[in-house]
């Protein structure tokens, strides 16, 4: 990549992989601060080959970089999370599902050579966000992670052990019987406890559709990069139990919310 810029323009950041010094850096801003990130990148992007991908590819190459190639962002992503497995010395080569949580969420399964996008969901980060300006008038990704983390779900959500109680429950007690289910207790409860609650349920629909969807195509490896996973601890927690409990084998690419811009 010595003399190559990747830029992954989605649908709620500009990230920006280039080379200086003979180490790999990567920069992200908000896509409302496009106009600036693209401003700076033309003043050091001299005698270098843009590679572009994501939803605004196309305007930027019409608008900021004409001689630039657009790459097709499920082939990024998998060129991408392959590169930085392979950097991290993480397993790579066999059939797989790799899940990519951006804004929304694709589930691409690899085989080999072979990059096939299998499924997506509306249900990633830009959900996460929207959701949390609603549940806890914040904004701020990092507030959220760490509302996430300090929260207590058991205050809005109904747990098994809630409905068995004072028995035993057959399942492990801390799993979610309802989400959002103690009404009640709504009103009264902290945004903490809303936004504990909001990332679980999350991670428990994400885990089912990769639960069915590697049954489908026989898959037991799945891989997990995007966006929404850098820095946030909660969301890869919760993710790594739920896939675990379901017979799944998780990996999460420490680097891997770089990997659509790396791939190129």
């Amino acid at each position: 990549m010595n003399n190559r810029i990747g830029i992954d323009a989605g649908g709620s950041l500009i990230k920006i992989a280039y080379q200086e010094n003979g180490r790999l850096h990567f920069r992200k801003q908000p896509i409302g601060q496009m106009e600036e990130a693209l401003g700076w990148l033309k003043i050091v992007s001299t005698n270098k080959r843009i590679f572009l991908t994501g939803g605004r590819a196309s305007k930027i190459k019409s608008e900021f970089f004409p001689e630039a190639e657009i790459i097709d962002e499920f082939t990024a992503a998998c060129e991408g999370a392959t590169y930085f497995m392979m950097k991290e010395g993480l397993p790579r080569g066999e059939k797989s599902l790799l899940i990519n949580i951006g804004t929304g969420i694709s589930w691409i399964k690899i085989d080999g050579e072979s990059y096939n996008r299998v499924l997506g969901s509306g249900i990633g980060g830009g959900t996460f966000m929207g959701m949390g300006k609603l549940l806890a008038d914040s904004s701020d990704f990092a507030n959220l992670v760490s509302l996430s983390a300090s929260g207590r779900r058991g205050n809005v959500d109904l747990l098994v052990k809630d409905i068995y109680h004072p028995e035993e429950p057959p399942i492990p007690g801390e799993l979610t019987a309802s989400n959002f289910a103690k009404t009640e207790g709504i009103n009264s409860s902290s945004p903490a406890d809303k936004m504990a609650s909001f990332l679980n349920m999350m991670a428990e629909t994400i885990t089912l559709l990769t639960a069915q969807t590697a049954a489908l195509h026989e898959i037991k490896k799945v891989i997990f990069i995007g966006s929404t996973l850098a820095g946030n601890n909660p969301l890869q927690d919760s993710l790594d139990f739920y896939c675990k409990m379901s017979g799944l084998d998780p990996i999460f690419c420490k680097t891997g919310n770089s990997a659509g811009q790396s791939g190129q």
